[in-house]
């Protein structure tokens, strides 16, 4: 994922999903397009809060973009590989 500002983005780690969901209600309501990020285990919790938001039509927004791929980090013991999503959210 390249360098970006992060005045629209939510990115997703290991809290509860509902602080989330929080997140990126509070990002809808002075920007027009949100994205959702997140790498490696918590992929999976980027697309719950994604559908958890949805579904609890707390905001109304379509899916613009969704972007999948993998990031390498350097490491003390070398390269490691990460795969990340980027959902782009639009009201």
């Amino acid at each position: 994922m390249a360098k970006e500002s992060l005045n629209n983005v939510v990115l997703v780690g290991s809290k509860p999903i509902e602080k989330y969901i929080f997140a990126v209600v509070a990002q809808f309501k002075n920007n027009k397009t949100v994205k959702v990020k997140a790498r490696g285990r918590n992929i999976s919790r980027a697309v719950s809060v994604v559908e958890a938001t949805r579904n609890k039509n707390l905001v109304d927004f379509k899916i613009k973009n969704i972007n999948i791929g993998t990031d390498v980090l350097q490491t003390e013991s070398g390269e490691r590989r990460v795969s990340f999503i980027e959902i782009e959210l639009e009201r």
